[in-house]
């Protein structure tokens, strides 16, 4: 089959590699505004350079993967959606709710199949975690932690586009536990404070962050997200039956030390980033994405799940900033870094 790739940056670098090992992919289409870099990327896959979107879509892809800048998203999707084309684009596809409302109903009307790039979802520690809980092992859910820790902040010009810390980086978070725990969440309550760079107030962001959210089985989730984790990448989740209790992330890498006498030894090297921690991830989802278009096979991340992550984040935001608890029914929308 022929895929066209959009984007060659850091993202489109990692999922060209993939499809170029993919022996089910004959030939890979690359294109990007940046020529240069898109001959790059070509090079270094062994794949065709189209000149822009309309060059690539006049090669007739049998799909199209989406890793452009994130305004364009939403566009690319729904051009190839009405081309007939399967896609694949990475988060966000939108970051206003009334624009992922319109997007996901005419992709679902359209009936071609869009996956999403949460890669949490083909990460084997949160495929294991789902696996327990839906096989009983847990007993009945009661309490959820999850953690996601950067070493350091981005730079201001990525966070004044980034929709803030629970658009950008939380919103992960939110799928994987819609996706590991098959509730959905219900109410919202989250603080949020500012301890390093100013940049992140002058946005309306936040640089550390706790959210409470409540599940539609009354099972109580807390998440905490910080821009300064300076011994490394940190992202878990623990789970919490009523008979056991689990937790994903907590590998040999993990920057977390044990104070006890008789504790794990610390890692010599953690987590250094995302693209270091879900490498595995971000191969699987790009392999997962060829075999949906290969087989006809359903999306394993439809819009309507980046939909709801993108309505959890909203609630979210809006609990943070009025201070106080906030039902999901009841959100609305605020634009993005929105004080």
């Amino acid at each position: 089959m022929r895929i066209g790739l959009v984007g060659a940056g850091r993202i489109g670098a990692v999922h060209a590699r993939t499809l170029a090992d993919d022996p089910r992919v004959d030939e890979l289409v690359i294109t990007d505004v940046d020529q240069e870099q898109a001959a790059r990327g070509a090079s270094a896959a062994g794949a065709r350079v189209a000149a822009d979107l309309e060059a690539l879509i006049a090669l007739r892809p049998d799909a199209v993967a989406i890793a452009s800048p994130t305004d364009t998203h939403a566009d690319i999707v729904l051009r190839c959606c009405a081309l007939g084309i399967p896609t694949f684009c990475e988060k966000p596809v939108f970051r206003e709710l009334s624009v992922g409302e319109r997007v996901a109903t005419e992709v679902r009307l359209s009936g071609i199949p869009v996956q999403v790039g949460f890669q949490r979802r083909f990460d084997t520690g949160f495929g294991n975690g789902r696996e327990a809980l839906r096989s009983g092992a847990l007993g009945q859910l009661r309490r959820v932690h999850m953690v996601t820790a950067d070493p350091q902040p981005p730079p201001f010009d990525y966070v004044a586009v980034s929709g803030g810390i629970h658009r950008d980086c939380q919103i992960h978070d939110f799928d994987a536990l819609r996706w590991v725990s098959g509730r959905e969440v219900v109410e919202a309550f989250a603080a949020g404070a500012r301890r390093g760079a100013e940049y992140f107030g002058d946005v309306g962001d936040v640089d550390e962050t706790v959210v409470l959210l409540t599940l539609d089985d009354c099972s109580l989730a807390t998440l905490q997200a910080s821009r300064y984790n300076g011994h490394g990448y940190d992202v878990r989740m623990d789970l919490a039956g009523t008979s056991a209790s689990i937790s994903v992330g907590l590998d040999a890498r993990v920057p977390l030390r044990s104070v006890e006498p008789d504790g794990p030894v610390p890692a010599a090297q953690p987590w250094s980033s995302f693209m270091d921690r879900f490498a595995t991830a971000y191969r699987a989802e790009m392999e997962a994405f060829v075999t949906m278009v290969s087989t006809g096979g359903p999306s394993p991340c439809t819009l309507d799940d980046a939909l709801a992550a993108l309505r959890i984040a909203e609630a979210v935001t809006q609990s943070r900033l009025r201070r106080r608890p906030v039902a999901l029914e009841h959100a609305t929308l605020t634009a993005p870094g929105a004080r």
